[in-house]
């Protein structure tokens, strides 16, 4: 019986939503909407260059999802409100005109605060690492987080919620839960940010019943065809080292927990950049093979994607369904024209491909875009 190779350029499809390819632009902080957290022209069109450059679904940077305590960058876009919305709604116009999917990644910081020195989460446990994004400003740690209650819990559930039925009005196809990289859900999920005796912590299953409860509220508030999905990683922004206790039979454990929520996507982030280091095991599987082992829904690969070998290795042996990519996408917008033409990328950093990204803010992609964060 002849194999059936399986390329970067298949389409593919998500909930009913046809995807060109399988080529998905990674969420990066971007830091470029206004102070008040409403998307700008120049984000538009910073995200319509993507969509217009080839890639099938895009993601967007993290998106607080309430007031109170989600934010976790200056200038970070929200989804809070109908200025948000609105904002948004532009970009969203922008992508749809290249028939490209993009999907709002929710996300709520947690401990992992930039911008507050109140901060919430699972237990009273002082984060790793130093905070700061501002040059002028000297690294400090971060605040203390006071632990959540149950009025806590209900009211980043209802953000969530709020947030994703804006996101719908706004136009986009889906949403996804940042259960990754050291932020909210992935604080409960970490045995040594969660310290919990309740329903909400001690075991797998307790650690992620929070994010899976908030995943079932949004589901339960959105239409069938609305994409949602989960973004999940074992290293951390402000410990890049961290991984799961146990390996891959903590691995095992986690999605089997997540298989009984049946989420639409599960991506799967290097937040180092190499899935090689972050993702495989000794005993020879990947966090991504053990997850499409178990998991109905599709799986997104992530850490060094640009790498075509690679990304369709993983392809054809049943590790990922759809790459995101992140670098490369800054350099090249239109990467996967590119490809596909068998012609040149771009070095990150050579090139500015989009007229209306400034130089200023070809500067804060610079400032931003570490090894650590763009994978």
């Amino acid at each position: 019986m002849e194999t059936i190779s399986k390329t970067i350029f298949d389409p593919l499809e998500i909930r009913g939503r046809k995807l060109a390819n399988r080529l998905v632009v990674a969420p990066m902080t971007r830091v470029s909407a206004t102070h008040a957290g409403v998307p700008t022209q120049e984000m538009a069109d910073y995200y319509e260059a993507f969509a217009e450059g080839g890639f099938g679904m895009i993601i967007t940077e993290g998106t607080y999802t309430d007031e109170l305590f989600s934010k976790a960058n200056r200038d970070q876009p929200g989804i809070v409100n109908a200025e948000h919305m609105h904002g948004w709604k532009r970009v969203v116009t922008a992508v749809h005109r290249h028939n490209a999917l993009i999907i709002s990644q929710l996300m709520h910081g947690g401990a992992l605060s930039e911008v507050t020195g109140a901060t919430i989460a699972p237990s009273a446990v002082q984060p790793a690492g130093l905070r700061s994004t501002d040059n002028s400003v000297s690294p400090s740690p971060f605040p203390m987080p006071r632990a959540m209650q149950t009025e806590d819990l209900n009211a980043v559930k209802e953000g969530y919620v709020r947030a994703a039925l804006l996101a719908r009005e706004a136009g986009f196809d889906g949403v996804e839960l940042h259960a990754a990289n050291g932020y909210l859900f992935d604080q409960f999920i970490t045995p040594h940010t969660n310290l919990r005796t309740d329903e909400y912590g001690g075991n797998e299953r307790n650690r992620l019943r929070f994010l899976m409860e908030v995943y079932q509220a949004v589901k339960a508030a959105s239409p069938g065809d609305f994409i949602v999905g989960i973004r999940i990683s074992e290293s951390k922004v402000n410990d890049l080292t961290y991984r799961w206790p146990g390996g891959s039979e903590t691995a095992r454990r986690i999605f089997e927990v997540l298989a009984e929520i049946d989420p639409d996507y599960v991506h799967i982030a290097a937040e180092g950049g190499r899935w090689e280091r972050e993702c495989k095991y000794p005993d020879g599987s990947s966090s991504n093979s053990i997850a499409k082992s178990l998991l109905r829904s599709p799986v997104i690969a992530n850490g060094g994607m640009h790498d075509v070998a690679l990304a369709e290795t993983l392809l054809n042996n049943h590790a990922a369904d759809l790459v995101s990519i992140g670098r490369a996408a800054i350099a090249s917008p239109d990467w996967p024209k590119r490809v596909a033409a068998g012609g040149p990328v771009v070095p990150f950093y050579k090139e500015l491909i989009k007229p209306s990204l400034t130089l200023a803010h070809t500067q804060r992609v610079k400032e931003q875009c570490h090894e650590s964060t763009l994978c």
